[in-house]
Formats: structure tokens, C-alpha cells, sequence
């Protein structure tokens, strides 16, 4: 399941992408476009900066913005990050697969085809298809 965070999360990244051409986008302004609390929105854009998807500044004409065009960022790239791995079982979470249970494992090939699934879907999806 996909957390508040991690659907707050792509609500500013899509609200950032509408408002771009404003260069640095205040927190407050987000927020009230959002109806999202302003301190929620803060702890969400600090990880969405760590993850150098948005870019901030502070003072009078302060704010955050894209660091790249809408058309560069995948959705998935967006959720994983405020949500971590979207792998539906801790065995496809990491790159490499060192569950012991992996040679005779009858359900991994079903969570394996699901992941696949899941990862496609957000990731076919750039913030630029959210946008109006």
C-alpha cells in the first residue's frame, strides 16, 4: 500500500510541475493548493531534496523547484523514494536475490511476475502524464 507520504509526495512533485515556469514554488502556496499541513509537506519536500528530485532555497523569495523536466521523472522513481522498494516480498526487494529458499521456491515466480508488473506501471508513467 502506498502511504500519504508517498502520495503527497507525487501531489507536489505534480503541483511543482505546473507551477515551473515560477521558478521557486513557496512551501505555503503548495500547501494551500494541496490542503496538505505545511509542516506534514515539510518533512516530505526534505526527503524529496535529499533525493536531489527538487531543489530548495530559503528567504523571501524562496522555495523548491524540479531539477529536471516533468518528462525526466518516473513515477515509480517519485513513490519509491518516500516509500522504498515497491517489491511485494523482501526476496525482490534487493538487486540480488540471496534467499537460500530461491532454487526451490514454488511462489517466487508469482511474486517475481507481480514485481514486474508493479515496476512497469510506474515507471511507464512520467510526472509529465499526471499533469492537467
Amino acid at each position: 500500500m502506498i502511504s500519504t507520504k508517498g502520495r503527497y509526495a507525487l501531489r507536489v512533485m505534480i503541483d511543482l510541475a505546473e507551477h515551473k515556469d515560477q521558478g521557486y514554488v513557496p512551501l505555503k502556496d503548495i500547501a494551500e493548493r494541496q490542503q496538505i499541513s505545511k509542516k506534514y509537506l515539510e518533512i516530505i519536500v526534505r526527503d524529496l531534496v535529499s533525493a536531489k528530485l527538487i531543489t530548495g532555497v530559503s528567504g523571501k523569495r524562496g522555495g523548491y523547484k524540479l531539477t529536471r523536466d516533468p518528462d525526466d521523472y518516473a513515477v515509480g522513481e517519485i513513490i519509491e523514494t518516500m516509500e522504498g522498494s515497491l517489491s511485494p516480498v523482501a526476496c525482490l526487494a534487493c538487486e540480488v536475490n540471496e534467499c537460500p529458499r530461491q532454487e526451490g521456491c514454488q511462489t517466487l515466480p508469482l511474486w517475481s511476475e507481480y514485481d514486474t508488473m508493479v515496476h512497469d506501471f510506474f515507471y511507464g508513467k512520467k510526472l509529465v502524464d499526471l499533469l492537467k
